[in-house]
């Protein structure tokens, strides 16, 4: 092999590096915007439009409604948006799998891929935590916006989960809809509660923990006082999950 051969190749692995979650060839510059950052198998693209002053994030595969809405919503509204380029719920993790939504705390992330991966050694697991715990804070902290600004996630349900699953664990809730329990804001700021709940749409307040740390990304914000809403709708209802989240676009600073 070549001197010249060398050198490709290794620009080429210091490349894909800087675009990755563990990359630091740009990570240092200001006006670096990468256009894709993930972990592990959780790798997102990044939607960049002008003037961004809130964030959203798709961060489940298989919701195709809640991709077609944010995408479609990024075409006429300022922000960035970090979507999944996977189109499965779980992704990949060393030999095995983790959901993506369970991965934002190392508790949460052990307790997902045990259940996962079932026949993982020590070592296994081991390995797979230190990895995302050696690149969960700067996946964080491009998720999350500065100066207390607003972060959007984006997800689909089916019968087996609803608002109601979350109502012994919320602080407030204002039900306008019982009939449609699938279709809900859920909060992590008081004040964005406030507003929401002055609507006709159901609204919980999840400001504090009373759960086991799942490792999803609504707990980690909660615990961080980060102002975060996740909107949630039935798979398929793209209508509904367009309409809350125009609502929510308008009303909320």
């Amino acid at each position: 092999m070549t001197e010249e051969t060398d050198g490709a190749r290794d620009f080429s692995r210091r490349e894909m590096l800087a675009f990755g979650i563990g990359g630091t060839l740009f990570g240092w510059l200001p006006w670096f915007r990468p256009k894709r950052i993930g972990l592990a198998g959780a790798q997102f693209q990044v939607v960049r439009t002008k003037h961004a002053r809130r964030h959203y994030v798709l961060i489940h595969g298989d919701e195709e409604t809640a991709r077609q809405v944010l995408t479609q919503h990024m075409e006429g509204h300022p922000g960035v948006a970090f979507l999944i380029e996977s189109r499965t719920r779980d992704v990949e993790i060393d030999s095995g799998k983790i959901d993506p939504n369970r991965m934002f705390s190392r508790a949460g992330a052990e307790a997902n891929l045990q259940n996962l991966n079932p026949k993982w050694t020590p070592q296994q697991m081991s390995d797979a935590l230190d990895l995302l715990d050696s690149g969960r804070e700067k996946l964080l902290s491009a998720f999350f916006p500065r100066d207390n600004r607003l972060l959007i996630a984006l997800h689909n349900n089916s019968e087996a989960y609803s608002a109601n699953d979350e109502l012994e664990l919320s602080e407030q809730r204002s039900m306008r809809q019982p009939e449609n329990p699938h279709a809900f804001f859920l909060c992590t700021d008081p004040n964005d509660y406030r507003i929401l709940a002055d609507s006709q749409y159901n609204v919980i307040l999840q400001r504090s923990v009373r759960a086991p740390d799942d490792g999803s990304l609504s707990r980690r914000a909660a615990a961080r006082y980060q102002r975060y809403v996740n909107l949630e709708v039935r798979l398929g209802d793209a209508a509904r999950q367009q309409e809350m989240l125009e609502f929510a676009e308008g009303k909320l600073p």
